[in-house]
């Protein structure tokens, strides 16, 4: 091993990405930046083409702290001698007698083995070509992604990035996408529905009389589908409200 550094810990335990000599410092840096994105914080990086540190890494990464942290390894068998566990991500069949498993599928048992205690790895292989054989056999089991045979290699940080997500793909949203307030509740609605039934008789537009029932069922529908919240609520009866007294101002100055 050249270089290790401690990655940031995290609340939650996740699996090591391994970059095997990948060859384009912009790869790297781009892997660096969705591992953050996604909460991985732990990149070990083995024998890269084009030697570490690298400027285009850092540029790349746009300040991603899981680079910063990056553990540099001059041997695959050093880079993963503390993990328990290992998925091959390859996009080529190898005929070999091993589990094969999606992303998600990964995901879900690095969770539990996780849980366990394990360390639990992903390696990835160099741009051109990939994982060899003998770095596959290491591997519990085989990462596939159902991509299109006919087109099936992904740039690394692309790899690296669906992974990641898969990871994630189970939290909630980030707090701050929550909806910043409650739906309206059916006795704010029936408030609205009143308001607008009122006002629309008011105005004749239930014609013929018999239809009431069958168009405002429509309009109610209508809003019900909306999930509308107690202020959505409140800005459509001032909206009935103002359109009522328009039509009132109007009818003066017209008969005036």
């Amino acid at each position: 091993m050249v270089e290790s550094v401690n990655a940031t810990p995290t609340a939650q335990p996740t699996p090591v990405f391994i970059l095997v000599g990948p060859q384009m410092g912009e790869n790297i840096g781009a892997c660096a930046r969705v591992m953050g994105n996604f909460g991985i914080p732990e990149m070990r990086i083995v024998n890269p083409r084009d030697g570490w540190p690298n400027e285009k890494a850092d540029a790349m990464s746009a300040g991603s702290p899981v680079l910063k942290n990056a553990q540099l390894f001059d041997s695959l068998s050093d880079a993963v001698a503390d993990c328990q566990v290992l998925y091959a991500s390859t996009g080529t069949p190898r005929n070999m007698v091993k589990p094969t498993v999606t992303a998600r599928e990964a995901c879900s048992r690095a969770r539990a083995e996780i849980a366990a205690g394990q360390k639990v790895g992903i390696l990835f292989g160099a741009e051109k070509s990939g994982l060899d054989n003998d770095q596959i056999t290491i591997a519990d089991a085989v990462l596939a992604l159902p991509v299109d045979p006919e087109f099936s290699s992904l740039n690394l940080a692309m790899a690296c990035g669906v992974i990641a997500h898969e990871w994630r793909a189970g939290d909630p949203p980030p707090e701050g996408f929550k909806p910043v307030e409650d739906r309206a509740s059916q006795a704010e609605l029936e408030g609205l529905y009143t308001h607008l039934h009122d006002e629309l008789d008011r105005s004749g537009f239930f014609y013929p009389p018999e239809k009431t029932p069958l168009m405002m069922q429509n309009l109610i529908n209508l809003f019900a589908r909306a999930s509308a919240t107690v202020q959505e609520v409140r800005t459509m009866r001032g909206v009935i409200k103002a359109l009522a007294l328009g039509r009132g101002k109007a009818r003066v100055e017209r008969d005036g």
